[in-house]
């Protein structure tokens, strides 16, 4: 297991957003969180990435606890993430957001990269090395010089991806990675995760409300409902599961 999440429990002013939740995170899966609004979705991945701090429960990553790391830290030892909403430096160029994307596997220090010591040209080569990767991969390059601002909404939604990816990461979280796109957009997106996860091997946990696009792109799924686990498995089983059906989806899925 990549990722393992023991009884993690968040309050806020005495309400419970998320209850003694457990489960695990393979590695190299594609594994979807669903729920209804209000589940406990983003207050979960703000705790797994450290933005949030529990009120009880562990988190462990390739079995080292790291319930009580900074966010920094987490992001270090290979745990990167995107936002619902996109955030992203948007009076910045797009080469200079994946730049600041790579900043954690650099070494260089305020003195190296005053006096460009051998150190500096070396994180500076291969920073170069990995934009210009990553701008490729996630389709970007003739956007490279452009302000992020003057971005569409799928191309900002790109970028973001491409941050999360570009340093190197074990598991990115991707919060609503489709939010406000249409059909033909959400499939581009898709169709990028699935290359994210076969060409690096990284492994991908994402929150989503497009249940065609869960149900055809994950390969395991948690359900949330009010804090709490209340089904996990594959999408057959959870497509047929009577609690998620009331809870969530409304009616039976049909593939």
């Amino acid at each position: 297991m990549l990722l393992q999440v023991e009884n993690l429990t968040k309050h806020f002013a005495g309400l419970a957003a998320l209850s003694a939740v457990s489960f695990e995170v393979r590695e190299s899966e594609i594994l979807a969180i669903v729920g209804p609004n209000g589940a406990g979705k983003s207050v979960l991945f703000g705790l797994i990435s450290g933005l949030l701090r529990a009120t009880s429960g562990r988190i462990f990553l390739q079995d080292e606890e790291i319930t009580g790391l900074k966010p920094h830290l987490r992001a270090c030892k290979g745990i990167a993430r995107t936002f619902q909403t996109t955030a992203l430096f948007d009076q910045l160029r797009v080469v200079d957001n994946l730049a600041l994307g790579y900043r954690l596997r650099t070494k260089s220090g305020f003195w190296a990269t005053l006096f460009h010591s051998p150190g500096w040209n070396k994180d500076k080569t291969k920073t170069t090395e990995r934009v210009e990767e990553t701008l490729d991969f996630i389709g970007l390059t003739e956007k490279a010089f452009h302000s992020v601002s003057v971005l569409s909404q799928l191309e900002q939604r790109r970028l973001s991806i491409g941050m999360a990816i570009i340093g190197e990461p074990q598991i990115v979280l991707l919060d609503e990675p489709t939010g406000g796109l249409v059909l033909q957009e959400t499939e581009l997106i898709t169709d990028l995760i699935r290359k994210i996860h076969q060409a690096y091997g990284i492994t991908v946990c994402l929150i989503e409300h497009k249940m065609r696009m869960v149900m055809g792109l994950a390969e395991r799924i948690i359900v949330l409902n009010f804090g709490r686990v209340i089904a996990e498995g594959t999408p057959m089983d959870i497509g047929g599961n009577p609690q998620v059906v009331e809870a969530y989806l409304g009616e039976k899925y049909v593939a």
